[in-house]
């Protein structure tokens, strides 16, 4: 089993140590899981603000002049018509319309561009560059570990950025912007994956200490708007919002139009993209099943790979659950037969020695609605 000292570790790692985070092994990095209490940092961030370590996202930088084009073929979001500081969610596909990855591009200039992707996918998708590349003229840089990567996110984030900065403050969703901080460039995004309203930021490596000085400079107030917290309230309030999780509600076996990200893809795309012509078949036919929400009569909690049933009948599998702190209810998302997919209707998950009963719902949870 690996240790904290064989695996990767972020920029803000002797900030993890110093401050109590439980360390646990993600993707090849040692990340802090908690600081705490899961729930509780998962309240703090609906109610308030969190701060998350994402340095373990790879970060690869495109340049040149076929660097633009490449993208548009790789990914199913136009990238040609994207505005210079603008930000874009799209998916890697492979030729069946699988999901290699789903990613974040950024249009940096004329000729640049970077895609945000998932940590355990980062070597999978500069192979998967290399090899579709062809002749195209450009070149990629794998900036990962030369850079950090933090997330604030929650209701009282842009309120304090904006004293901060008007311009920060100023930013429309998925746009981002480049400030210079002592001589080196940082950039500034209004994204992210808990559901709430915030920004990631990109800097050097160099500057991370000095960045989480400053952005946590209120922790030593009786109540401070914005506390660091651990992967565990990440993905339970990346669930209640609905999002995707890789390895979860998508693979290399399951398509984009399955998972509900339809919104995710120019079907369109002139020139095309690796999978448009499967993902047009499978949009003409409709998907064979379809990615929807549950709420389970119990407080257990459903995990990945449980079974979903209709009477006595297998009709889909469990992707991601957890006991919803928002909701103060169980939760999950399945990928469930099509015809088993209308909100309002009534599953079975098999829990290993009971099956209870699920609501389906709609994506995502109503989340918003519970907090007021």
């Amino acid at each position: 089993m690996a240790t904290a000292t064989d695996l990767k570790q972020t920029p803000f790692y002797d900030y993890h140590v110093q401050h109590g985070g439980k360390l646990v092994e993600y993707s090849g990095w040692a990340m802090p899981l908690h600081y705490g209490s899961i729930i509780e940092e998962h309240h703090q961030t609906r109610r308030s603000g969190g701060l998350f370590d994402v340095s373990h996202m790879g970060r690869l930088r495109f340049d040149g002049t076929d660097a633009v084009r490449f993208l548009d073929t790789m990914v199913t979001r136009n990238v040609h018509d994207m505005q210079v500081g603008q930000a874009r969610y799209a998916i890697v596909c492979n030729e069946h319309g699988g999901c290699l990855d789903d990613v974040l591009v950024y249009r940096l200039s004329d000729t640049k561009c970077m895609v945000v992707c998932n940590a355990a996918n980062r070597a999978k998708i500069v192979a998967h560059v290399e090899a579709i590349r062809g002749d195209m003229s450009f070149t990629m840089k794998d900036d990962t570990e030369s850079t950090a990567m933090i997330a604030m996110q929650g209701p009282t984030v842009m309120a304090l950025l904006s004293a901060f900065s008007t311009s920060i403050g100023e930013l429309k969703r998925y746009r981002f912007i480049e400030k210079k901080v002592l001589l080196a460039s940082v950039m500034i995004s209004r994204t992210g994956y808990t559901g709430e309203d915030g920004v990631e930021v990109i800097l050097p490596k160099m500057l991370a200490r000095k960045a989480m000085q400053m952005m946590l400079a209120n922790l030593d107030s009786e109540v401070p708007e914005i506390q660091p917290c651990g992967l565990g309230s990440r993905d339970s309030l990346r669930l209640e919002a609905g999002m995707a999780l890789y390895g979860h509600e998508i693979d290399e076996t399951i398509d984009p139009i399955s998972a509900g990200l339809n919104f995710a893809l120019n079907l369109d795309k002139p020139g095309g993209f690796i999978g448009q012509a499967a993902l047009q078949k499978i949009a003409a036919s409709g998907p064979v099943r379809t990615l929807v929400g549950l709420t389970l009569d119990t407080r257990r909690a459903a995990r990945q790979g449980m079974a979903v049933k209709a009477g006595d009948t297998v009709v889909g599998t469990v992707t991601s659950g957890c006991l919803s702190p928002t909701l103060d209810a169980s939760i999950a998302m399945a990928l469930v037969d099509t015809a088993h997919a209308q909100a309002g209707g009534m599953l079975g998950v098999d829990l290993g020695r009971s099956t209870v009963e699920a609501t389906v719902g709609a994506l995502p949870f109503p989340w918003r609605e519970a907090k007021g």
